[in-house]
């Protein structure tokens, strides 16, 4: 039996899967790893604390794989490789080590810079260019940060990666420095329309390409690994994508007008627009979805910010909530949020806002409000961030979504599940797998290596879990949805000044 395996390297930790042609999981491993807050709107990795967790997870695959095959190594055919996006990691090629900590996707220390660049009137020739918006949650300004202030030599041996590039740079032992093009379109730094790190952008932003990481295709041979981890050397590293393009594709979602959502930290909706590059979007981005050798496929994305990690911050602040179950019993013990709303903006608002400084809020508090009505709130909140993302971009695209298929860590929140067929009053599909990201990666690579002849028999392994439909009554819905709009726009632009570093 031929395994692929799929390493996951997420915003607070890193999971390693293995799983056969049937798209089946038959091992799995996860390691978390610190989070760093060094003042407010600032967040930061250890490098090699990610590298650490992606090592402890392959021993403990490798030693679960032994367990099931009586003490035999198992033939691994690929490794596939999805992770955080937009994080940016600075090392020197000569001693791979790193030079800075890690700039998390949700550090917001860039939001001045890139107004200065909006004042200026950079937007449209960057919407263009690269899809993206000027917002401090993409590469590149986080890149020309750590340059100028974070003590980052632009030197000849200056390597500036996403999370992916820094894995694969570790796993063969130094010898690949390399990234594909969904990772690439996520740093303010590559021309979506050619296809390659844009020179202009690099020179807007004072990045030098000569640090910028080799591009090719999301199924390919990217690198072999070297002895620096339990699973050994040898072992092709054959597909690679972000985490959200990852999940778009490891949900099956091949046809144009097919959209998933991931509630993992944030929530990412894409749908698949095909092989044309879409002109900008008000309010979402334009992404490379995969490209598997032939040219890329194309996904419009709506990124918001804060859903499972709002789920998590509530968790630390109310008593006897020990876990996310423990808040989705609490939300069911109440009929209704009794008109309270919670806007989860704790690193202001993505897709359709983006609005880095708004912050969050709980408002239509009463003396009868107890910790149910706001865990119900919160939940809401992921299903309601969801509808303004999907309406966006329902209408860019002329159609309306047939169903959202849908993954993650809170995918298991039957309860969220209702909420979001609801908003959208759209079928809410659950696959067996929830752990759709790691899936779409071995996807990627067993495709590259032969475990699966063609995309659409990759696709075929997807297996529904449970559909949720809407329950019919649009006009509850809508009246939540006016009452959520009413309190976001309270939290919009509350300019809480410049982060302290």
């Amino acid at each position: 039996m031929a395994l692929v395996i799929a390493i996951d390297a997420g915003t607070t930790g890193v999971r390693s899967m293995a799983v056969d042609e049937t798209g089946g999981e038959v091992a799995y491993a996860y390691q978390p790893f610190p989070q760093h807050y060094p003042g407010p709107g600032l967040v930061e990795h250890d490098p090699d604390e990610i590298w650490d967790a992606t090592v402890a997870t392959l021993e403990e695959l490798c030693a679960g794989l032994r367990a099931l095959e009586d003490g035999q190594t198992p033939t691994v055919a690929a490794i596939g490789i999805t992770n955080q996006r937009e994080t940016v990691v600075a090392w020197d090629r000569r001693s791979s080590q790193p030079l800075a900590r890690a700039l998390v996707w949700q550090d917001v220390r860039t939001a001045s810079r890139c107004e200065e660049l909006q004042s200026a009137g950079h937007l449209p020739e960057v919407r263009q260019m690269t899809g993206l918006v000027l917002s401090p949650y993409f590469s590149g300004t986080k890149a020309e940060w750590l340059l100028r202030h974070g003590g980052v030599p632009a030197s000849a041996d200056l390597a500036l990666g996403t999370v992916d590039s820094w894995l694969m740079w570790k796993l063969s032992g130094g010898a690949a420095f390399v990234t594909d093009p969904t990772n690439a379109s996520r740093t303010l730094l590559y021309d979506i329309n050619d296809g390659g790190w844009s020179e202009p952008m690099c020179d807007l932003l004072s990045v030098p390409i000569r640090a910028l990481a080799e591009i090719r295709p999301s199924a390919g041979r990217f690198c072999v690994t070297a002895d620096t981890t339990a699973l050994g050397p040898g072992i092709a590293v054959s597909g690679v994508a972000g985490d959200q393009q990852a999940a778009l594709f490891g949900q099956g979602c091949h046809e144009v007008g097919m959209a998933k959502n991931t509630y993992g930290t944030g929530s990412f909706v894409l749908m698949n627009v095909g092989d044309r590059c879409p002109e900008p979007v008000d309010g979402l981005l334009t992404t490379v979805a995969w490209d598997l050798g032939s040219g890329p496929a194309f996904a419009l994305e709506g990124s918001i910010f804060a859903t499972g990690s709002a789920v998590g911050w509530l968790t630390d602040i109310l008593d006897g909530a020990a876990d996310a179950a423990s808040i989705e019993t609490m939300a069911r013990s109440v009929p209704d949020s009794a008109g309270v709303v919670v806007v989860p903006a704790f690193a202001g608002l993505g897709s359709p806002w983006w609005d880095p400084t708004a912050r969050g809020a709980i408002m239509g508090l009463t003396f009868a409000s107890t910790p149910a009505h706001i865990a119900r709130a919160t939940i809401e909140s992921m299903a309601l961030q969801t509808r303004d993302v999907v309406e966006t971009m329902s209408a860019a695209a002329g159609r309306e979504i047939a169903e959202l298929r849908i993954d993650g860590g809170a995918a298991v929140n039957n309860l969220l599940c209702s909420i979001q067929a609801d908003q959208l009053g759209a079928p809410v599909s659950r696959p067996i797998v929830t752990e759709t990201t790691a899936l779409g990666a071995a996807m990627l690579a067993g495709l590259a290596e032969g475990v699966w002849s063609s995309a659409v028999e990759a696709a075929s392994v997807w297996r529904l879990d449970r559909r949720f439909e809407p329950s019919g009554d649009q006009a509850e819905a809508d009246r939540l949805h006016a009452l959520w709009r009413q309190a976001l726009e309270r939290t919009l632009h509350w300019s809480p000044g410049e982060p302290r570093l």
